[in-house]
């Protein structure tokens, strides 16, 4: 009888001790790798956009805006401002307006491309941070009162 008693003791004892840890918050799972999708990671991208502004900004400048500046002045449309483009109007005294804007168009492709890496190189750590914003919203609607809870 006394092995039994010493035996039950000890069973819960050991029992009690164990309560603690079987009551504490399991830690969470670690969340799946984040995946950026193939076609912002692919590694042309970049290029793909540096070559698609030359060829955005040649475009725009073969616009016709004429009747657009007709209309807004007012007045009715010319066989001028029929013809008239976005390229005539940004080259207004200047001869070399061709040039100038392919170049700005290269820098500032240049400069896309740049972003664009460190936008894509970015995605992780911010589909991250907005699943860590997600967890404290949750935490933060979880402690606000019940509206429909009765005031004393």
């Amino acid at each position: 009888m006394r092995l039994f008693n010493a035996t039950l003791v000890v069973s819960l004892a050991a029992g009690l001790a164990a309560a603690p840890a079987f009551a504490a918050p399991q830690p969470a799972p670690r969340p799946a790798p984040i995946a950026v999708p193939p076609e912002l990671s692919d590694p042309a991208l970049p290029d793909k956009l540096g070559r698609m502004s030359g060829a955005l900004t040649r475009a725009v400048m073969d616009m016709p805006v004429g009747e657009l500046e007709a209309a807004i002045e007012n007045r009715p449309v010319t066989p001028a401002d029929k013809a008239r483009r976005v390229r005539d109007v940004a080259a207004r005294g200047d001869p070399n307006v061709e040039r100038r804007i392919a170049a700005e168009t290269a820098a500032s492709g240049r400069a896309m491309q740049g972003m664009t890496k460190a936008l894509v190189a970015s995605i992780p750590a911010i589909l991250a941070s907005l699943g860590n914003v997600q967890v404290e919203l949750e935490k933060a609607v979880a402690n606000l009162p019940d509206p429909t809870y009765p005031r004393r």
